[in-house]
C-alpha cells in the first residue's frame, strides 16, 4: 500500500511484479531498436538498432526500466531527495524477481566476464547526449558482482553530477529512468572513440578518432593520452596521425575500417554519431556504443553533401552584429524581406512567406546561399572586398575558400557577369537612386523618411487580434519594395 508521500511500502526484495512488467525485466538487444528508449534507455536503444541492423555489436542483455522502476518502489525512493534515492539503490537488495531474471539471462550469455552500462531515459538523444554521467563497470564475473553492479548503476541515476545535468537541460526529475546494459566483454587490443565529423570545426564526412591499446574507459575518462587521427571518409585517406607514444595504436587499415564502419552508422541513423569501438586479439571491430553528436552547429535544411557539393553560406546575423539566435518572427521577417527585395531585382518568388530560396535557416539564424556570387569572376571579388569592410573573418574564410577546387569559377566571361549584375540593379532602380542622392541628398533622405512613415502607418482597429496584426505587419513587408 502506498503512504501519505507516494512511496510503496514493501520490504526490499518482496515487491510483487504484475504479470505484464515481469515479461519485461529483461531482454535482447534483438528484441529493441531506437524507438524503445522508454523500456531500455538511451544507450541500450540504439545498441539495439545497431544489433538488428547487422552491425558488430557484442551480445548483450538489458535489465529494463520495468526492473528499475520495481527496484526503486522496493527501496522506497523519492526524487526529491536524490541523495537518499542514490544511497538506497546503491544498500538495498536487488528483488528477487530481478535478480533471478538477471541470474538467468547472465547465464545465457555464458556467465563470464561482462560489461555493466548505465542506460538512462535522458541519454544519448539527439538534443542532449548526457554523456558520462551514469556508471559503467568493466570486467565483471559472477552473479554476485553482477548484482552489485547492478545497484551502483541504478543508484548513479542519482549521483550530483547526473542530477545538476538533467536541471541544466530542464529534464523532469519525476519522469526520468534507467535501464542497464550487460555486455560481453570483448578482449580489447585497442579501443577508442570514434566521432563521424569533427567535432571542433564541424566538418562532416571527417572522421576523428583517438585511440589506445587495452580497454577504452582510460581514454573516456581522460586518464590517458591517445593516439589521435583524422580520416577524409569520402576520399578514405588518413590525413592526420599524431601517435601519443613511439608507435601507432592503429594501422592506416584499421583506421580505414573504423571510419568507413562509423560513416555507415552515421547513414543509418541520419546524423554524425559520437561511437565507442573496441578491437579484439584478432583486430575485430565492435561497436560498444553510439550517440549522436550533440556539439555539431546544425546545417541548413536541405544542405547537400559537401563532398559531392560544397555551398557557400553567409550568416546575415554575424554581418549585423548580431551573434544572438533569432525569434521565429525575426526569422520570418527575415524571410518576407528577401521576398519584397527579390521583388525589386523583377524576381518571382513562389512563395512569399517562405522567401527565397537562397534564404537558409540553421540553429534560429538566418544565411545567404552565396556560392553562385563566389563562384562568380565578377560576384568573387567584390563579395571579399565588401565582407572585409564588413565583417572581416568573413573575408579571411571567402579568400581561403576561393583555392578550394570544389568551388571553381563559373565558365562565363567577366562582361557577361558584369551585364547580368548590371541588369539587376537597373531593374532594381538603383542607378536612379543613387544618382538622386547625389543630386540632392537632403531631398532625397526626406523624401525617404516620408515613405518610411506611410509605409510604417497601420490602419488597425484597436481590438485587433494577433492573427491580425501578423497578417498586416506582412502585407507591410511585402509592399515595402
Amino acid at each position: 500500500m502506498e503512504s501519505e508521500n507516494g512511496l510503496v511500502e514493501q520490504a526490499a526484495g518482496r515487491a510483487q511484479l504484475q504479470p505484464q512488467a515481469a515479461e519485461h525485466l529483461t531482454v535482447s538487444l534483438a528484441e529493441v531498436d531506437r524507438s524503445a528508449g522508454s523500456l531500455v534507455g538511451g544507450k541500450g536503444a540504439n545498441l539495439g538498432e545497431l544489433a538488428r541492423s547487422g552491425f558488430p555489436v557484442p551480445d548483450s542483455f538489458i535489465l529494463t526500466t520495468h526492473a528499475y522502476a520495481l527496484a526503486a518502489r522496493a527501496a522506497r525512493v523519492d526524487p526529491a531527495d536524490p541523495a537518499a534515492a542514490a544511497e538506497r539503490l546503491r544498500t538495498s537488495p536487488v528483488p528477487e524477481a530481478i535478480a533471478a531474471a538477471a541470474r538467468k539471462a547472465y547465464a545465457a550469455l555464458g556467465s563470464g566476464r561482462v560489461a555493466v552500462r548505465s542506460s538512462a531515459t535522458a541519454e544519448d538523444l539527439p538534443g542532449a547526449s548526457f554523456a558520462g554521467q551514469q556508471d559503467t563497470y568493466l570486467d565483471v564475473a559472477g552473479d554476485d558482482d553482477l548484482l552489485a553492479a547492478v545497484r551502483r548503476c541504478w543508484a548513479s541515476l542519482w549521483n550530483e553530477r547526473a542530477v545538476a545535468y538533467r536541471r541544466a537541460n530542464g529534464v523532469d526529475e519525476s519522469g526520468v529512468s534507467l535501464a542497464v546494459v550487460v555486455q560481453r566483454m570483448v578482449e580489447a587490443s585497442a579501443a577508442g572513440v570514434l566521432f563521424t565529423a569533427d567535432p571542433v570545426t564541424g566538418r562532416r564526412r571527417r572522421a576523428t578518432i583517438d585511440a589506445i591499446a587495452g580497454l577504452g574507459e582510460k581514454l573516456v575518462a581522460g586518464a590517458v593520452d591517445p593516439d589521435h587521427y583524422a580520416v577524409e571518409t569520402a576520399t578514405r585517406k588518413v590525413v592526420q596521425r599524431a601517435p601519443a607514444g613511439k608507435g601507432a595504436v592503429l594501422s592506416d587499415g584499421e583506421l580505414l575500417a573504423v571510419a568507413e564502419l562509423g560513416d555507415r552508422v552515421e547513414r543509418h541513423f541520419g546524423a554524425p554519431q559520437d561511437i565507442e569501438f573496441a578491437l579484439d586479439r584478432d583486430r575485430q571491430v565492435w561497436l560498444v556504443q553510439s550517440r549522436p553528436i550533440t556539439t555539431l552547429y546544425p546545417l541548413p535544411g536541405g544542405a547537400p553533401d559537401p563532398e559531392r557539393e560544397l555551398r557557400v553560406y553567409f550568416s546575415a546575423n554575424v554581418f549585423q552584429g548580431y551573434f544572438e539566435p533569432l525569434t521565429p518572427m525575426g526569422i520570418q521577417f527575415f524571410r518576407l524581406l528577401g521576398t519584397a527585395i527579390s521583388g525589386m531585382f523583377g524576381a518571382s518568388i513562389d512563395d512569399a512567406a517562405a522567401g527565397p530560396r537562397i534564404l537558409k535557416e540553421a540553429g534560429m539564424r538566418i544565411f545567404v546561399d552565396v556560392t553562385p556570387i563566389v563562384r562568380d569572376p565578377v560576384g568573387r571579388p567584390a563579395f571579399v572586398g565588401m565582407t572585409s569592410m564588413g565583417e572581416a573573418r568573413s573575408s579571411i574564410v571567402l579568400t581561403r575558400l576561393a583555392s578550394d577546387a570544389r568551388l571553381p569559377l563559373a565558365s562565363r566571361s567577366r562582361l557577361q557577369s558584369v551585364r547580368a549584375i548590371g541588369g539587376a540593379l537597373m531593374r532594381a532602380g538603383v542607378p536612379a537612386a543613387a544618382l538622386r542622392l547625389m543630386r540632392s541628398p537632403d531631398n532625397t533622405r526626406e523624401r525617404y523618411v516620408r515613405e518610411i512613415e506611410a509605409f510604417a502607418r497601420i490602419d488597425l482597429p484597436r481590438d485587433a487580434t494577433a492573427s491580425q496584426r501578423l497578417d498586416a505587419f506582412e502585407r507591410l513587408i511585402l509592399t515595402a519594395s
